[in-house]
């Protein structure tokens, strides 16, 4: 039998009629506690803490020497192109691998990519690079941080001369690659796999194909995190934010039907999709004294009519989010190394901060940890539709991983969750909220007090 906890709060709607501005919120405070930021764990922050700059130096400075890692490049060449750069990714992965006492695999998932009629000009191999560090409860619950290890000059299908591919997209890498050598030695609940994806200049073929393989086998992705573009908070005017990361996420699911969107659209639940919740759950853990960051939050799938390595998981269902830096410069982007009115083109590493793409680690290192030892996502959330009234009823089912559960919620004109309920071990609970004027989630609290994103609730009646 389900236990039922009841939450209320006199006077809740009670709204002073005394003279205010039309400016001045008018929710009073509501039933629970502020949501506040999630402080880093002792352990979360001695992680962080080892993500080293001059090791980022490092990973993007070889990557950047093997000239070019166009897809079309050599695969054979030990020196040069994108087979180089895939057998030196896998190999400095195994030495992160050594000192996980057997937790941390190396994988290279790969196939034949077949001419496109478009970037493809002849059969290629497209190999992604994988270490999985599995998880010591939840093995089958997975998170995924990628960068794409590919690169290109102006013309798409120049795959001769050298192109750098120090910002596009070596900084991302870099973030994966250090992100396993710290963790590699620490043992999260859930799986984390620290990836390198080819294939992305030609059309996220990479990405594509491990988002099929996890789809295709069932696996239980419940975040993935894309670095593209993360080396420079420096753009093409000069302007500099070096403490800000730009997070995009997407509303609607691509994955949605006509019926489903319509039925979104009804709810109000455009702002509730697991990709928003995952990205609110990044605004609370990874702006703090540990990442020296501010997160700022973009409510679109990419940038304006771009796209990258995440939008195959989010077309195969998972919660996807993208990092990019504030400011893009596009003279370091897809361009021939050139000098042109004084002004130097290419992806050169001489552009990057290693310094700033270290505190970008910071960011997806806080999220990914904290994800991986919360509990998973609440399964089945509903709320109880069959009746009018003033108060909101909910249901889940029960997560034998989760110490507690809370019912969050916030103003619809709001983006991220004010108040927080505790509600404990229970499987429902009823507030007396009107769930026509706020959205609500439920998130798991963990034994160690760490909390999952949130699940948006869906209608259902009390048969």
């Amino acid at each position: 039998m389900k236990s039922l906890a009841l939450l209320s709060l006199c006077g809740l709607f009670a709204i002073c009629t005394a003279q205010r501005s039309p400016f001045e919120p008018l929710w009073p405070d509501g039933p629970g506690k502020k949501v506040t930021p999630q402080e880093p764990s002792r352990e979360l922050e001695k992680i962080l803490s080892n993500i080293d700059p001059d090791r980022i130096r490092h990973t993007i400075t070889k990557l950047v020497s093997f000239g070019t890692r166009h897809t079309l490049s050599s695969q054979t060449d030990p020196n040069r192109g994108t087979g180089a750069a895939r057998d030196w990714i896998a190999s400095e992965m195994q030495t992160y691998a050594d000192a996980s006492h057997g937790r941390m695999k190396i994988s290279t998932p790969s196939y034949i990519q077949e001419p496109d009629g478009d970037r493809v000009l002849f059969p290629v191999r497209i190999s992604d690079v994988v270490a999985t560090l599995e998880g010591s409860v939840e093995p089958n619950r997975v998170y995924v941080v990628s960068g794409h290890y590919d690169n290109r000059v102006s013309d798409p299908l120049n795959f001769m001369d050298d192109a750098p591919g120090a910002d596009d997209d070596a900084s991302g890498v870099a973030v994966s690659m250090e992100l396993a050598r710290v963790m590699a030695s620490h043992k999260p609940d859930a799986t984390i796999m620290f990836v390198a994806v080819a294939g992305e200049e030609q059309g996220l073929y990479g990405s594509q194909h491990l988002a099929d393989l996890m789809k295709n086998t069932s696996t239980d992705v419940q975040g993935m995190f894309d670095n593209d573009i993360v080396g420079s908070p420096v753009g093409d005017d000069g302007h500099s934010d070096p403490f800000i990361i730009r997070m995009f996420s997407s509303g609607i699911p691509p994955t949605a039907t006509f019926d489903e969107v319509t039925r979104i659209a009804d709810l109000g639940g455009e702002n509730d999709s697991p990709s928003r919740e995952l990205s609110r759950f990044m605004a609370e853990v990874a702006q703090n004294h540990a990442t020296k960051m501010r997160v700022q939050s973009i409510w679109r799938p990419d940038r304006f009519l771009r796209s990258g390595d995440h939008i195959p998981f989010l077309e195969n269902g998972f919660p996807a989010l993208r990092f990019t830096e504030p400011n893009e410069n596009f003279a370091h982007q897809h361009q021939d190394i050139r000098v042109e009115d004084g002004k130097q083109f290419g992806d050169l590493i001489e552009f990057v901060d290693f310094e700033y793409v270290s505190r970008v680690a910071k960011v997806n290192g806080a999220g990914l940890w904290s994800l991986a030892n919360a509990p998973g996502v609440p399964r089945g959330a509903t709320i109880l539709a069959d009746t009018l009234g003033n108060n909101s009823t909910f249901t889940w089912t029960d997560d034998p991983n989760a110490h507690s559960y809370e019912i969050v919620w916030r103003p619809t004109d709001q983006a991220f969750w004010t108040h927080a309920i505790p509600v404990g071990k229970v499987t429902s609970a009823t507030v007396m909220l009107s769930k026509d004027n706020v959205n609500f989630g439920i998130r798991a609290v963990g034994k160690n007090g760490l909390k999952s994103p949130a699940a948006f609730p869906v209608p259902s009646s009390s048969e």
